[in-house]
């Protein structure tokens, strides 16, 4: 029985991390390195992330830096950049990489704020799935008698108490995410 929550927890925390890096890839008016996270570059026919080809710091707010440790990959990383989706353009200097945010506008901050409240409620969607297939596999034992009517009851509370739980997760992580946008 306890193995059941241990599963159903593990299966809402990966929901939660899950959700964690969509909205960090989601770009606020800051600089962040984390939107690099998913580009990868062809480092002589290996598909390698930027994080592992040099250094990556955020000198100013609105400014990235990525210093190749071998500087023959700054055209790699510049074209990956370039076809990646988080809309920005690199400036190759020869020695380093530089990727400038541009001041977010108002419209584009409320569009932003609309897709990190769709990620956060398609995270509750599929804690609620979680929470759905643990009940029915909690029901299923009732009826084949492995458990009873009273240990049934108390774990679908058990269960719902850890659905509340990580609903409200949620619902902090997106906010946070929110006024990190729409802060100027």
């Amino acid at each position: 029985m306890a193995s059941d929550y241990k599963n159903t927890e593990e299966k809402m925390k990966k929901t939660i991390s899950v959700l964690k890096e969509e909205l960090a890839g989601l770009r606020a008016g800051r600089a962040n390195p984390s939107i690099l996270d998913k580009i990868t570059v062809d480092y002589y026919g290996v598909p390698t992330p930027i994080n592992q080809l040099g250094n990556i710091s955020v000198p100013e707010a609105r400014i990235i830096m990525i210093q190749p440790w071998d500087v023959k990959m700054l055209k790699e990383i510049e074209k990956a950049i370039q076809k990646s989706d988080i809309g920005i353009n690199p400036n190759n200097d020869g020695k380093v990489i530089r990727l400038i945010f541009p001041v977010l506008t108002e419209e584009r901050r409320k569009e932003l704020t609309k897709i990190a409240k769709k990620t956060g409620e398609e995270a509750k969607v599929a804690i609620r799935a979680i929470r759905r297939d643990a009940l029915e596999h909690a029901k299923a034992q009732q009826k084949n008698k492995e458990i009873t009517e009273d240990d049934l009851k108390v774990i679908e509370k058990d269960i719902q108490a850890l659905t509340d739980k990580y609903i409200e997760e949620i619902d902090k992580i997106v906010h946070k995410k929110e006024s990190e946008i729409m802060e100027v």
